[in-house]
């Protein structure tokens, strides 16, 4: 199929592209030109921030779109606007972060939605496409993580167990949350497209078990060689902070966990990492390439206090 990519070169996208490019597709990618993409693919070099930057796409025509960067509603119709629809179906990366606070665990794609979310340009997205008949799958990871990964999430702890830092939980790290491999991500993507009851479906994707915060600091501290035994980890009080907020910590200080038995069973899809298998991936084949690291500790203060 002739697959159009927005972006490709970064953390979801290159092993999505790869597993394409694998498959036998006809690609093209549409990238800001800042990182080189693969061989055997055609690249578009745009801005899609802007309607000049979009020139390119005019009058293309697509079987399938991929879009893991739009954020918003116009991000992604901008691009069906010069394109047409594809034919076969539109992907989309959308976010658990949609879903509402619940008191029911784990949240399934029929959990009610939070239309005041961070992440609502994407609820918004889904529900464009679905009133447009484009046929569409959407998919809903928690935390992703993985080689490449440029939000603080793996590396974030990492930082702290590899310095010898005090690593900061709220409460007693006893708090649920849930973390997916990119690379699991992206099979489940491209399986969906040979799928035809994905059409129109969105999914959670993400590990199939949850794991606590004193456990994802243990998961990560044996990544890096550590015995988590040795792992200092304080409590601060989460009461004054807004749980969904990722900036002095990089979670949701709530329980944050989702159901993937409908992506297990209609997409034939299971994961191949566990958390554990995950952050020990992370760090081996991104993180520690990058040592040293010179962090910025200064965020802990507030938390912890001085350290």
């Amino acid at each position: 199929m002739k697959i159009l990519v927005m972006g490709g070169t970064r953390f979801v996208g290159k092993p999505l592209v790869a597993q394409l490019l694998s498959e036998g597709h006809e690609l093209t990618l549409f990238t800001r030109g800042k990182n080189p993409v693969p061989a055997g693919v055609e690249h578009l070099c745009g801005d899609r921030s802007t309607a000049e930057g979009l020139a390119a796409l005019q009058g293309r025509n697509f079987d399938v779109i991929v879009d893991s960067s739009g954020r918003s509603l116009d991000d992604s119709r901008a691009v069906i606007e010069r394109t047409g629809a594809p034919s076969h179906r539109f992907l989309y990366v959308s976010s658990a972060g949609v879903y509402a606070d619940s008191e029911l665990w784990p949240l399934t794609e029929d959990s009610p939605t939070d239309p005041q979310s961070r992440h609502s340009g994407k609820l918004d997205t889904e529900a464009w496409l679905t009133a447009e008949k484009i046929p569409f799958t959407s998919f809903r990871p928690t935390y992703i993580v993985g080689a490449g990964n440029y939000n603080p999430v793996e590396s974030w702890f990492f930082d702290r167990i590899v310095h010898g830092r005090p690593v900061p939980l709220p409460g007693d790290g006893s708090t649920i949350t849930q973390l997916g491999h990119v690379n699991d991500l992206a099979t489940a993507m491209a399986l969906s497209l040979g799928v035809d009851a994905a059409a129109n479906r969105v999914y959670n994707c993400s590990s199939v078990q949850g794991i606590t915060f004193r456990g994802l600091v243990a998961a990560a501290a044996r990544a890096c060689g550590k015995d988590p035994a040795s792992v200092e980890i304080r409590s601060f009080d989460p009461s004054g902070l807004e749980k969904k907020a990722r900036k002095a910590f990089p979670l949701r200080m709530a329980h944050f966990l989702t159901d993937v038995t409908r992506v297990q069973r209609e997409l034939a899809w299971t994961p191949t990492y566990s958390v554990e298998a995950a952050m020990a991936d992370s760090y081996a084949n991104d993180y520690a390439g990058r040592m040293p690291t010179s962090p910025d500790f200064s965020g802990d203060a507030g938390l912890i206090g001085g350290a």
